[in-house]
């Protein structure tokens, strides 16, 4: 092998395209063959870059999504830029290194049927543990925590760069224990620990030694290919920061929606439940509504104002966003 093939790098375009369906938060995935041979494995619509046919990385994002599912969508901004070797690494490692360039993008979507390929998934299939709209999710404390804690006291298996925390304050921060507060926002944190700890299946893929240190080793939420969750984490966290200081919300919404239908939008993204006078208060209050005059008719309810957002909003302050403290109520 010569010093220019150890050295090539491909860049590749990922995509985390969000939308919210009867209340559940879903990624579009297309699946993809798995790399061990043993059939296929969802994963985000991506493709490589071409500066000869892509003029930009965006057109190039849109035209692998395209071309991979036939959506079209609207909002979309860059991530993160995903690097780390051995990610896309194949047999004897002899192919170009891929840099992956992950993109959220957000769509409001009428029906699941819509696409031409692909299929929307709910994120929680591969997040189980983000969902609180029930409360705290039982696999928290069944089956995560129990072995976080075993881990956090073994020694590490090989050297690791060096942490500001020990593992256990990590815990502590990242998962609620201990009397400490659950960040929503920390969903990549969360996942990376997960991974560390080898307790994922993309963990026991990567690295061998992870697989024969958890003979009992229970599916954490779905695998994705190569470091596809890793990215959609970093997805998720975004988002759930984003709606807080930018009206991003409403790119998921219909043009004319109601203010419960808003809320649950909010909790699908968010994962805790809110209270319901309190967010309705906060978004009226910080004008990101207006009425429309019309009524919507529920089945087996009374009526309800129809809203849309107020465009106005995004030149009278810098961040107007759903400033929402999720809670109990």
């Amino acid at each position: 092998m010569t010093r220019t093939e150890c050295s090539a790098v491909e860049i590749g375009l990922n995509a985390a395209i969000v939308s919210v369906h009867n209340d559940e938060p879903v990624v579009l995935v297309v699946r993809e063959p798995a790399g061990d041979g043993s059939g296929s494995i969802e994963s985000l619509p991506s493709g490589p870059f071409s500066p000869v046919e892509h003029r930009t990385l965006e057109i190039g994002l849109r035209s692998w999504v395209r071309e991979q599912t036939g959506l079209d969508f609207g909002y979309v901004e860059q991530l993160y830029t995903f690097g780390d070797r051995g990610r896309h690494a194949l047999a004897d490692d002899r192919d170009p290194h891929v840099v992956s360039i992950g993109y959220l993008a957000l769509t409001y979507i009428e029906s699941i049927e819509e696409l031409q390929r692909g299929s929307w998934r709910s994120w929680y299939h591969f997040f189980p543990w983000e969902d609180w709209r029930r409360g705290r999710p039982g696999i928290l404390d069944d089956v995560i925590m129990p072995r976080l804690k075993s881990w956090a006291a073994m020694p590490q298996l090989r050297p690791a760069p060096s942490r500001p925390l020990l593992r256990e304050d990590r815990l502590r921060m990242c998962f609620g224990v201990d009397n400490s507060s659950w960040d929503e926002e920390k969903v990549l944190e969360r996942y990376e620990i997960l991974y560390e700890a080898g307790l994922i299946d993309e963990a026991r893929r990567d690295r061998p030694e992870f697989a024969a240190a958890n003979e009992d080793a229970v599916e954490l939420g779905a695998p994705m290919a190569f470091d596809h969750r890793r990215i959609l984490a970093t997805a998720i966290s975004r988002v759930r920061a984003k709606i807080k200081y930018r009206p991003v919300i409403f790119e998921l919404m219909p043009r004319e929606f109601t203010l419960f239908e808003l809320q649950k939008t909010v909790e699908a993204i968010l994962g805790p439940h809110l209270h319901k006078q309190n967010f309705r208060r906060l978004v009226e209050s910080a004008g990101l509504v207006e009425p429309t005059g019309e009524m919507k008719t529920r089945t087996g309810g009374r009526p309800a104002k129809l809203f849309r957002f107020r465009r106005e909003v995004l030149l009278e302050r810098p961040a107007p966003g759903v400033r929402v403290k999720p809670g109990r109520g």
